[in-house]
């Protein structure tokens, strides 16, 4: 009988020992920096391996469909097949328009991106959506649309760290870092740059620096990058020539160059819109706005193939030199005109490296008149260098990100601080006179209010109903003057709502001013309606804190009314402005806190 008591003891203390286990392991990654370290490591490795598939499936696609060489970029080919460069894009956009019908028949929700996710959802990807964009990506580049990979790689990488977040039960910031650590990783292994991949993610998915996530951000770049290189060579190297010598008066040519891309990439985000928009006006269903967008790409590619995919191949082959101007003002403007076409009438991936091509191409054909500026000691190749990371920071965003990118290329302090320059005088132009990235951008379109990955999804998470009392005191606006003192003596509340007679919000009274009346009035006023306050000031109960601030501060009311639409205006509760400050403060402070390490799971 012990025996079999024994027995059947056992399985559940197996369980719960399993069960302490994962607690402990759940809490060392949520206690401290070290399991964040260690999450980040295993989220770098994931990222480097991901980078390096998507790019070998990619090159796969390139060689199978347009007939190269496994080691040549589709950019810099030579096809002497024009029908099918034709054919391969608008092929790619059938395909992808039959992907994108079929999940819109299965799924209903809105993929969210990095950027989104860590501004709004606390760090929250879906990894089955992650997975869906990648191949999204994959099937937009591999058939030639303009597009790079790199939204392929930081979607998927970041759904991984979202994955592992998730998992172990992370906190809200905890899960922007390690979504943060999943875009480090995939941009540091897709240019062999682990600066520029940490400085990514600071500037535009993490949306801050922190000590805290310092560590976890570099080591997941760091790791991404040794695993990419070990697995696909130096294939994601970015080769530049000669730098020459820079002087004090190259930094005027470098600042003016800056203020023309940070112009350019102004045009191209606004070219992508009226694509978009046209799109949408033509009524065509968006499941063939690809094929369609396929036949523009293609009758480019015809033309020159440097328009064809992310522009790898082709940034290599212009920065050898040679090229006259009025063609390489030809090759940008195709290759602005293929890629504002491709993402605007619905190929999925990102203007990364499209931008750092296009960027080149401004800054060697700016390298002609630049010459009356500095004498000829800016070379072409110096020019080519500050375009494109000029170009990147007013497409992209980040100008220590494309700075860094410029140091890890080039090897060269020097031209790196004339980067700087550029970029800074880029990013300014570019906030001032348009206000957007081309991710923030997108979101402006569909209605969204972010301009970064700031974390703000906590406000609307802070909300009236959330905040406010249903217990409220509430009398007939009908009822006569004493009727009403004997229903709220002095002292039973310090306002009472006022209801019309179909039960609708008609405004406030303060109670101890309906008393103080009485007593010191020369003329008393003798009916309810002379009291009345705030008839059109009121409050909805899904406005977030931030909004009924604002609305307390206008209306200069201590409290006011929750109803529950415009409509029918019915009174669910009551909200005042002191405890409404009180929380958004409380809450602000514990962000604040967890963003930079002091508070602790």
């Amino acid at each position: 009988m012990r025996l079999i008591e024994t027995v059947s003891a056992a399985p559940p203390v197996k369980a719960l020992v399993a069960r302490l286990k994962l607690v402990k392991r759940k809490a060392f990654a949520r206690g401290s920096e070290i399991g964040l370290i260690f999450s980040s490591i295993a989220i770098g490795l994931a990222a480097g391996a991901a980078v390096s598939g998507m790019s070998w499936v990619s090159r796969s696609m390139h060689s199978m469909i347009f007939g190269i060489g496994m080691s040549e970029w589709l950019s810099s080919s030579t096809i002497d097949n024009k029908l099918l460069v034709l054919l391969a894009p608008i092929c790619g956009g059938i395909l992808l328009g039959l992907f994108l019908y079929i999940l819109s028949r299965k799924r209903k929700r809105q993929i969210v991106d990095p950027i989104e996710a860590n501004a709004l959802f606390g760090g929250r990807i879906s990894l089955t959506d992650s997975v869906i964009v990648a191949v999204q990506n994959l099937i937009s580049n591999g058939f030639g649309a303009s597009v790079g990979l790199e939204a392929g790689y930081t979607q998927l990488s970041a759904g991984i760290g979202s994955k592992l977040g998730t998992k172990l039960r992370l906190r809200r910031e905890d899960m922007r870092i390690l979504v943060g650590c999943g875009a480090a990783g995939a941009i540091a292994a897709a240019f062999n740059a682990p600066l520029t991949g940490a400085f990514y993610a600071f500037e535009l998915i993490i949306g801050t620096y922190s000590m805290v996530a310092l560590a976890p951000v570099v080591i997941s770049a760091i790791i991404a990058t040794f695993v990419a290189r070990a697995l696909s060579g130096d294939s994601f190297l970015i080769e530049v020539g000669e730098i020459g010598i820079i002087t004090p008066a190259d930094y005027l040519p470098a600042i003016l160059l800056g203020a023309i891309c940070a112009g350019a990439g102004i045009l191209i985000m606004q070219g992508v819109a009226l694509v978009e928009e046209l799109a949408r006006k033509s009524s065509t269903p968006a499941f063939v706005r690809p094929a369609i967008g396929g036949i523009v790409v293609g009758l480019l590619a015809m033309v020159t193939p440097q328009v064809l995919s992310a522009g790898h191949g082709a940034l290599h082959l212009n920065l050898d030199g040679g090229t006259p101007v009025h063609l390489l003002l030809g090759i940008l403007l195709m290759k602005s005109l293929a890629s504002a076409v491709s993402i605007g009438s619905g190929f999925r991936g990102g203007l990364f490296f499209a931008s750092l091509f296009m960027g080149s191409l401004i800054g060697m054909i700016f390298a002609a008149p630049a010459d009356y500026i500095t004498s000829g000691s800016l070379t072409p190749t110096v020019l080519a260098v500050v375009g494109m990371s000029a170009l990147a920071v007013a497409i992209i965003g980040g100008p220590l990100t494309m700075t860094f990118l410029a140091l890890e290329i080039t090897a060269d302090f020097p031209i790196t601080a004339l980067v700087l320059a550029a970029v800074i005088t880029s990013s300014v132009v570019v906030r001032t006179t348009f206000g957007y990235s081309f991710a923030t951008w997108r979101f402006h379109l569909r209605g969204e209010s972010i301009r970064s990955a700031h974390d703000v999804g906590w406000i609307r998470t802070l909300t009236v109903d959330k905040l406010m009392r249903a217990d409220v005191k509430c009398a007939r606006l009908g009822g006569s003057l004493d009727e009403f003192r004997e229903a709220f003596p002095l002292g039973s509340a310090k306002r009472v709502i006022l209801l019309d007679d179909d039960e609708r919000y008609a405004g406030i009274i303060s109670l101890p001013d309906v008393y103080a009346d009485e007593v010191e009035a020369t003329k008393p006023r003798t009916q309810l309606a002379d009291f009345i306050g705030h008839q059109n000031d009121f409050l909805l109960p899904n406005m977030n804190a931030k909004q009924a601030a604002g609305i307390f501060d206008q209306s200069h009311a201590e409290a006011l009314a929750v109803i529950n639409n415009l409509i029918d205006r019915r009174v669910v509760g009551q909200l005042s402005e002191a405890h409404t400050l009180r929380r958004y403060s409380e809450e602000l402070d514990r962000q604040r806190r967890e963003a930079v390490g002091e508070l602790q799971a």
